[in-house]
């Protein structure tokens, strides 16, 4: 690491080395953020990956849905959804369930445990966020927040083409 790009801990931010403009700065930092929250999530719980816990907290929020939905929102293959989702399965955190409306359709629900496991990663997790952004002012917060909802909004092609 170059004193460029090494952190500057009066700022608490990392230098942007010279002629780097700030969709570089983007893509760069994103990518570390990514690095990082691969790891972190990693170590925090190792039972559970983060594509997991993504896969969970979708189930969650959507009462329950198709595992093509679930490809089809994140934008995965079938084959990965259904490793991932045959893993969870066996993991008793997730259940298949015949649709009511039509019987040849198998929807996936969390169990009881894929809620507790759930709970409580999420709740570990927004606390290492809560002490990783404690002394930011609530105005800076709001303003990355926003950011950060308008940039995963976007619903154009990503650099895979989907």
């Amino acid at each position: 690491m170059t004193a460029a790009t090494e952190p500057d801990e009066s700022a608490g931010t990392r230098r942007t080395p010279a002629g780097e403009t700030a969709v570089e700065t983007i893509h760069r930092e994103m990518t570390v953020f990514a690095r990082r929250a691969r790891a972190s999530a990693g170590r925090m719980h190792p039972e559970l990956s983060l594509v997991s816990y993504t896969l969970l907290g979708h189930l969650e929020e959507s009462g329950g849905c198709r595992a093509t939905d679930l490809a089809a929102h994140y934008a995965l293959d079938k084959s990965t959804v259904s490793r991932q989702v045959s893993a969870l399965e066996r993991a008793g955190l997730v259940e298949r369930r015949t649709d009511p409306g039509d019987h040849r359709v198998q929807v996936l629900h969390l169990t009881a445990a894929g809620r507790r496991i759930l709970a409580r990663v999420t709740e570990s997790r927004r606390a290492a966020f809560r002490e990783r952004l404690a002394g930011w002012p609530e105005d800076d917060l709001e303003r990355f927040a926003g950011y950060l909802t308008r940039y995963n909004a976007w619903h154009g092609r990503d650099e895979d083409g989907t």
